[in-house]
């Protein structure tokens, strides 16, 4: 049986302004954010290189927001201590970067965190499947990872919806959630496909009217 679930949104600040950041966070808070999504890139799996758990630890000091710690990083296995430490609430690594991704899943969870697992746009959802009890939360990457204002790529919402019918077969709890190249013009085709977080950077932090507009502007088109 399907469980109606909330759609909730989770600004991506890889596209806010970093000189203001934290001022950005609470705004985002203010606006009716439902978490923070921490994108965190090594400058190898993906060509770009962005924070680190000292920005965590600085941004769960003015929101109270759950911080969403996406780990686009080779060996995320050794960071796993110290983001949840710096107060990450859910840390989702990828399973490209994972040869042992059981034994990783596992360290997340025992580190007190919820666990999260990603695919790229080319990767398959049967890369998951035997793992997908193990896991709080799903994030299908909708762009090639890496830089934020790309364009939505179609093919992968069919993983969407595969993965939701895999929840209902199964019936398992995850969460589904989507990122890249959402916005008021793609986001009722991402929910229509399954999904029920979505992530959004440039929408939400580049919009010319503000992030409050922004935000308004998602939830109508919702």
């Amino acid at each position: 049986m399907q469980v109606e679930r909330r759609v909730l949104i989770s600004p991506s600040i890889l596209s806010a302004d970093f000189s203001c950041l934290g001022d950005q966070v609470r705004e985002a808070d203010a606006a009716g954010a439902d978490a923070i999504h921490i994108d965190v890139m090594d400058g190898h799996f993906v060509p770009n290189i962005t924070i680190g758990p000292l920005v965590v630890r600085a941004l769960r000091r003015v929101t109270e927001l759950p911080l969403e710690v996406h780990l686009m990083i080779e060996q995320p296995e050794r960071y796993i201590g110290d983001f949840a430490e710096a107060g990450a609430d859910l840390i989702i690594v990828h399973v490209e970067t994972c040869p042992h991704l059981d034994r990783t899943l596992h360290q997340i969870r025992e580190a007190d965190v919820r666990v999260g697992v990603t695919l790229n746009p080319s990767t398959p959802v049967l890369a998951l499947q035997e793992i997908l009890d193990l896991v709080d939360h799903v994030l299908v990457m909708s762009v090639n990872p890496g830089f934020g204002g790309q364009s939505l790529i179609p093919y992968t919402l069919e993983k969407v919806r595969q993965l939701a019918a895999l929840r209902d077969e199964r019936h398992l709890g995850y969460d589904i959630e989507v990122d890249g190249g959402i916005n008021a013009e793609t986001v009722q085709s991402v929910v229509e496909a399954g999904a029920n977080i979505l992530v959004m950077g440039s929408a939400i932090f580049g919009h010319l009217a503000g992030v409050q507009d922004a935000m308004d502007e998602i939830r109508a088109a919702l």
